[in-house]
């Protein structure tokens, strides 16, 4: 299958993990920042496969928000007329009494989805229920987001709305680089974030906290590339943004969809 089946050809990944073999000297830090690319190191064993010099440190992922967002998704799925939809990897999160299974447990009306869209289809065929979707994510989520809130502004439907808990991927970083307890060395930057909006952002993070940032697909081989690349700047002293994912992202990013997102929300 083109863009997949080429991408984890075993001979192009050994030919890679041999480059950052030749290439590695001293232990070095590098951290994916999403839950996708920590899941495909997992599944495909890339970590196992590293030398032991290049540790790798599983970054914050999607599910990134306050204790009080929580709350208050709980206080709002467990009122009786409401519908309250989400993602299934924010169930498990606890807040200060519970999580949302918790409160689907107790007959609260909790339904995964698999899409925004899928919640506006819900209220669509609930008209005498509130319906409400967790709105949480990095920028990947944003978009499809905001298409939902505009969907259901289009079908006239008065019982969507979603409760916001969206955060970007600059701040993260600026507040792992800049912890006193910080080990990482170099960043995996996520390519479905980038393909929204671009890596421009970056480059003043690299510059001001002299770190290498590399934009990577989520592929073994993308992987690989990106810790290559990551570790050719390291063992060269450089600190610089590069994009090991060209076919999906560039550095301004998806235009139109950054237009959506300020059409929809306030910073």
């Amino acid at each position: 299958m083109r863009y997949l089946d080429e991408f984890r050809d075993a001979v192009l990944v050994r030919n890679v993990l041999d480059k950052i073999s030749n290439t590695v000297s001293r232990p070095w830090v590098i951290m994916e920042i999403c839950g996708g690319q920590t899941h495909s190191i997992m599944q495909h064993g890339i970590d196992q496969l590293l030398p032991p010099q290049i540790e790798l440190v599983h970054g914050p992922g999607c599910p990134v928000t306050s204790l009080e967002l929580v709350d208050k998704a709980l206080a709002i799925a467990a009122l009786p007329n409401v519908i309250f939809c989400s993602f299934g990897d924010m169930l498990r999160v606890p807040g200060s009494n519970g999580d949302l299974f918790s409160i689907k447990a107790a007959g609260g009306q909790v339904r995964i989805v698999y899409s925004p869209l899928d919640a506006v289809r819900i209220a669509q065929e609930n008209p005498d229920k509130e319906v409400v979707f967790f709105a949480i994510g990095f920028e990947t989520t944003a978009p499809a987001n905001a298409m939902s809130v505009l969907h259901a502004q289009a079908l006239g439907l008065s019982n969507y709305s979603i409760l916001v808990s969206h955060v970007t991927v600059p701040p993260a970083m600026h507040a792992i680089l800049s912890s006193p307890n910080n080990r990482v060395q170099g960043f995996l930057a996520a390519g479905h974030v980038c393909s929204v909006m671009g890596y421009h952002q970056y480059h003043s993070i690299s510059q001001t906290y002299k770190i290498p940032i590399v934009v990577t697909g989520f592929e073994p081989f993308d992987l690989l590339k990106g810790i290559w690349m990551t570790v050719e700047q390291l063992e060269s002293g450089r600190f610089e943004v590069q994009n090991a994912y060209t076919r999906v992202v560039t550095e301004q990013g998806n235009i139109p969809a950054q237009a959506m997102i300020h059409r929809v929300f306030e910073d």
